[in-house]
């Protein structure tokens, strides 16, 4: 239940780890916020998302980019990830606050969600996927 920066040559890396798959998607969606705003507060403003896909790999992508979208179209910074995870199905509460330039300015703009070398991947005691962001 954590995420890390690594070093990538030209986009954003994160190492992603989880003891549960719902925790891997979790960190995900915090791990592309706070490389997008950096610190948010859930001021209440809740979203509902729910996807299927045909392996956990497009769904980790689907996820991602159905955040994205949101919040380009919304200007909605979110922190708070409520994922629950059934097979290759999603559902999940998002929450978070509105966009203020003045406190979510500081990060880099992701333009998307890159499929190379996704594989989420479990160790003995957690899963762990890196997720390159196209910025």
């Amino acid at each position: 239940m954590s995420f890390e920066e690594l070093d990538h040559t030209a986009d954003v890396l994160m190492r992603v780890r989880g003891t549960t798959i719902t925790e891997v998607f979790s960190d995900a969606g915090r791990a592309l916020f706070h490389v997008m705003y950096g610190p948010c507060e859930d001021r209440g403003i809740e979203r509902q998302i729910s996807l299927a896909a045909e392996d956990l790999e497009s769904l980790l992508i689907d996820y991602l980019s159905e955040l994205l979208f949101i919040t380009d179209v919304e200007n909605i910074v979110f922190c708070t990830f409520d994922v629950d995870i059934q097979g290759t199905r999603l559902s999940a509460a998002i929450r978070g606050e509105p966009f203020d330039p003045a406190r979510h300015s500081a990060g880099a703009l992701i333009k998307g969600v890159s499929y190379f070398g996704l594989e989420i991947v479990k160790e003995e005691e957690a899963y762990v996927v890196d997720i390159i962001f196209d910025i």
